[in-house]
């Protein structure tokens, strides 16, 4: 719907080094349309943010995301950085619970309630990740499955807390596959995201909220996805990695 933000979100995952991120956002920046009004995130590895960030300084169309953050406050977690590290050095998004966390890392729903609790201590937008892998989708259990996440992560939250929030759906059988759901598909989903939302919060915060596509959105699919009503945008994988498709996909609103 029209009133509502319309965001495309970069998660470049472990990949660059400084100098190649450095040229990414340069990329990016020379082939970005000025006349677009969608927000732009770009997710780098930690350690690229800061500079990053120094280097767009006197540009700040595109926000900076990092791709987790820990669930403690602070202490001795050797490897961990906090949020509120990542809000020191100005960092305005994280994403927490994509589907490589949940599964590489054995990510939990209490552990995803702690860094959506951290995130929003520390002014963080969280980009909160939900989807199901395709034996899920092929037994008709991913309804179930997206519901249990959001409601086991999202349930102890007031509505007041989550003003940031964004939801990425990314359908896990679609990621780096170069199988994209067809548009039919997220928007059902997204209509049903919107609807548990509904019932968790309320019909007002549920219209509002943004929910990205994420799973293998590139530019030639992304015109269509971008045209369901409730697809707001994407969260964007190895498309984000070159900036001339990252620009398209940002232009197909």
């Amino acid at each position: 719907m029209s009133f509502r933000r319309k965001i495309v979100a970069g998660n470049w995952k472990m990949n660059n080094s400084l100098s190649e991120a450095l040229n990414l956002i340069d990329g990016i920046l020379s082939n970005l349309d000025t006349r677009t009004t969608a927000e732009i995130i770009v997710c780098p590895a930690y350690t690229f943010i800061g500079p990053i960030i120094n280097h767009l300084k006197d540009f700040n169309r595109i926000k900076l995301g990092a791709q987790n953050c820990s669930e403690h406050v602070s202490g001795a977690y050797t490897g961990e950085v906090s949020a509120q590290m990542l809000k020191s050095i100005e960092c305005d998004y994280v994403i927490i619970g994509h589907s490589e966390r949940r599964i590489y890392f054995n990510e939990t729903n209490t552990q995803l309630k702690e860094k959506i609790k951290r995130a929003l201590e520390n002014g963080l937008a969280p980009i909160f990740c939900v989807g199901e892998k395709m034996e899920e989708r092929k037994n008709r259990t991913h309804f179930n499955l997206v519901r249990d996440q959001i409601k086991n992560v999202l349930s102890s939250f007031k509505a007041k807390e989550l003003e940031k929030l964004i939801i990425a759906y990314e359908p896990v059988w679609a990621i780096g596959t170069g199988v994209t759901a067809t548009s039919a598909e997220a928007q059902e989903m997204h209509v049903f995201i919107r609807q548990i939302i509904s019932e968790l919060f309320d019909q007002e915060f549920a219209r509002e909220l943004p929910i990205l596509y994420g799973g293998s959105c590139n530019p030639q699919n992304a015109k269509e996805l971008f045209s369901c009503d409730d697809v707001d945008g994407g969260l964007i994988g190895g498309a984000s990695l070159k900036a001339n498709d990252f620009c398209s996909i940002i232009q197909s609103f």
